[in-house]
């Protein structure tokens, strides 16, 4: 006999079948939706984001326990509307099929490139920037013609009904659904024509074997120990104010948060002193509605732990606050840098995802270089420097998903340039075009001119005179 559980598990997968069947039957009998349709939607999205802002704050606050409203609308809201304007505004020119040269051999043909949609994308999106993690991936989307499906966390099921209920309102459940409660397995199990999934590397793995089964392409945008690197020549203060707001913003719970920095030595000691002065004038204290909750018990309690284990193993643990270290109640974590640390804590060996920022010190480049090499490519790289010699230095030596130049994370505000991981913080990538590209079949098409230069058999002395004259030519197309 199944138990409740059971029956809302096979009720909630059976929900997202049905949604899928009735995607895929409106993609089949329309693949090709045109610009206006397309336009039409990405207006109305940006419309639900319009009207229900102080909603959709009050649902993520909500989902969070505490979630600084003027961060959602920041670091969510506003980028999302950005890049909905961004990619109407360039939306006609990317529809536009693409010529391209023809080889000499096949003088007088014609080549071109059509984007096309792929079909139903699934989009799973994590808690920690839950709207604008499903959106940035739907415009793309929708942008390239296709229908969506979104999973989003358990711990963002307020803000998933509420945007079930605005997306309901104005589109079909064949163009665009948001699914609540429905488990990632049986989602991403799904036959999609393109999967993104934003997550840990941990899940992603998970995630791209069960899509695997499908042959489903995917990208996967994940996460990693993303380096900070503050050169000498670069002014303290300025450099503590960026690296403490990109650390602090979501309490440190983002993909792409400064995970550990290297200092000279000389300036370790002023570092500390000015975070203390910044981050305790921006966050007086844990009550302060502008420091964000960490999202739940568990998130909670392993920072916790992470913080006793680098004590325990002789770090020196820096609160920048004068408030306590922890609060349970509000489940809040204080600021902290942490200093004197090792390879065997927990804090340098996984993601930390929360308001702790390890400092190590550096004699070298080079060394700095060694330390980032030796471990996994991370998402983000940041720089502060004005040394060119030392950027590109530090650039050409190392990988990661992206860079930032004195500042942290924000490329991934950039609507121009791509974004995405590599290795194990992910593959694909997406924003502006390149969004617009991933989620597209690059459809090449070949025109014969009417007449033809055939090389058919019998081959005999005509193909050698021009297999001749082939090897000689230099330039080809």
């Amino acid at each position: 006999m199944k138990t409740s559980a059971e029956f809302v598990n096979t009720e909630t997968k059976n929900k997202a079948e049905i949604i899928f069947k009735k995607q895929k039957e409106a993609y089949l009998k329309e693949p090709y939706i045109p610009y206006e349709k397309r336009m039409d939607i990405l207006m109305r999205i940006e419309q639900i984001l319009q009207e229900n802002d102080d909603k959709i704050c009050e649902a993520i606050c909500t989902d969070f326990g505490n979630r600084s409203l003027h961060e959602t609308k920041i670091l969510e809201i506003s980028t999302s509307i950005m890049g909905l304007r961004y990619t109407r505004k360039r939306l006609k020119k990317w529809m536009k099929s693409q010529k391209r040269h023809t080889s000499l051999v096949f003088f007088g043909g014609k080549n071109k490139v059509i984007p096309q949609a792929k079909g139903v994308v699934g989009i799973v999106t994590p808690w920690n920037y839950p709207l604008f993690l499903a959106l940035s991936p739907l415009t793309c989307a929708i942008a390239a013609g296709n229908r969506v499906m979104i999973k989003q966390a358990t711990n963002s099921q307020s803000l998933c009904q509420l945007l079930q209920e605005k997306f309901s309102d104005n589109f079909s459940e064949d163009m665009i659904s948001f699914l609540p409660d429905v488990p990632a397995k049986d989602f991403s199990s799904l036959p999609f024509d393109h999967l993104i999934f934003t997550g840990s590397p941990e899940v992603g793995k998970t995630i791209m074997k069960t899509a695997a089964k499908n042959l489903t392409p995917i990208t996967l945008e994940l996460g990693g120990k993303s380096p900070t690197i503050l050169a000498d020549d670069f002014d303290l203060k300025t450099a503590v104010e960026r690296v403490m707001y990109a650390k602090l913003m979501n309490a440190g719970q983002t993909c792409v948060a400064p995970d550990y920095l290297f200092v000279p030595q000389k300036k370790l000691e002023g570092f500390i002193e000015i975070a203390k002065t910044i981050v305790s004038s921006r966050y007086p204290s844990l009550e302060t509605k502008d420091y964000t909750s960490i999202i739940d018990e568990k998130a909670y309690q392993r920072l916790l732990f992470t913080l006793e284990d680098a004590r325990k193993k002789k770090a020196n643990i820096i609160n920048l606050i004068p408030a306590p270290q922890s609060n349970n109640e509000l489940q809040k974590i204080a600021p902290t840098i942490v200093t004197a640390v090792n390879e065997e804590m927990t804090l340098m060996q996984n993601e930390i995802f929360g308001p702790l920022l390890p400092i190590m010190t550096y004699q070298s480049l080079e060394e700095v270089i060694e330390y980032i090499n030796l471990h996994e490519r991370p998402l983000g790289l940041y720089a502060f420097s004005n040394d060119r010699v030392f950027l590109e230095t530090l650039i050409k030596n190392t990988m990661s998903g992206g860079v930032t130049i004195n500042d942290c994370a924000m490329h991934v505000a950039q609507h121009d340039i791509p974004f995405g991981g590599v290795g194990n913080s992910g593959m694909g990538q997406y924003h502006g075009y390149e969004g617009f590209v991933e989620f597209s079949k690059l459809r090449p098409v070949f025109k014969q001119a009417k007449k033809a230069l055939a090389i058919t058999p019998p081959y005999g002395s005509t193909f050698d005179k021009i297999y001749r004259l082939i090897k000689k030519i230099k330039w080809i197309s």
